[in-house]
């Protein structure tokens, strides 16, 4: 790994140019950071990189929605709370029933387990891209903030189908009654972990004798506490993240000071 380290340097310049490029051209950065990566994936002769997959989660995930979830506003999240839910989880499911449906009938030997799988992967859009485009696309605020609030939570609901259908496609059966009560675990749990941390770390603000350094590098933990605490119960560290988030945000004026609030949100 050490000898990849100079190509990781010149990658994460690309990267750099790239975003600065899409300001430029007023374009969605995500968007040309795919194009860019596809392009620099078909130069021969590049190494070969391989990363666990849990660290991808465990490492990007977290972060991104604790930034995300901590600029959205409260007041217009629980305004349109019953439109993002249902966006957020009914219609990821009937987006991947549709995937499942369509793959199960057009692909010889795909099941009905395995279209669920794809459809988990590729029905919600992501948060950060979200964010990205609207800044270029002028629409009314309450689109805004349902579409905001709804990527959010998206990634929650796809990954509990992706897990069911996984569970599925291991063991070739499908327990409804066990999938709703682990459902229902990851949800409630998820959210009450996610509350619940977020409250230990906003004790440790106010408590501990931190500075404006301190409270920057306690911001960029708290995902992880939350997240790496929410998985070990088995819960939805997703759901836990966004909780989490969106309690300390709300309550951000009573622990952090507006130096530490400035240069932090400099830092994010």
């Amino acid at each position: 790994m050490l000898h990849q380290f100079p190509f990781f340097l010149c990658l994460t310049l690309i990267i750099l140019l790239s975003i600065m490029l899409a300001d430029k051209v007023r374009v969605a950065y995500p968007i040309l950071l795919v194009l860019v990566g596809l392009a620099i994936s078909l130069i021969p002769g590049l190494p070969v990189i391989h990363i666990e997959s849990e660290l991808i989660f465990l490492i990007f995930l977290p972060p991104l929605l604790y930034d995300a979830a901590w600029k959205i506003s409260w007041k217009e999240l629980w305004k349109w709370r019953r439109i993002i839910c249902s966006f957020a989880f009914l219609v990821v499911f009937f987006s991947a029933l549709s995937v499942a449906v369509v793959a199960n009938y057009f692909i010889p030997g795909f099941s009905l387990a395995l279209g669920f799988l794809l459809g988990g992967i590729v029905s919600p859009p992501d948060a950060v891209s979200t964010d990205a485009i609207l800044k270029f696309v002028k629409v009314p605020s309450r689109v805004a903030s349902i579409l905001e609030g709804e990527s959010l939570l998206n990634d929650a609901s796809s990954l509990i189908i992706f897990r069911f259908a996984l569970v599925a496609v291991g063991t070739g059966q499908f327990i409804w009654y066990s999938a709703a009560g682990n459902f229902l675990w990851m949800v409630v749990a998820g959210v009450l972990c996610g509350l619940l941390v977020g409250i230990f770390i906003m004790k440790l603000h106010k408590y501990l004798p931190t500075d404006v350094n301190i409270d920057v590098v306690l911001s960029l933990l708290s995902p992880y506490l939350i997240y790496i605490a929410a998985e070990e119960i088995h819960s939805s560290g997703i759901l836990a993240v966004v909780a989490g988030a969106l309690y300390l945000s709300r309550r951000r004026f009573s622990f952090l000071s507006s130096s530490s609030r400035i240069h932090g949100g400099n830092v994010w």
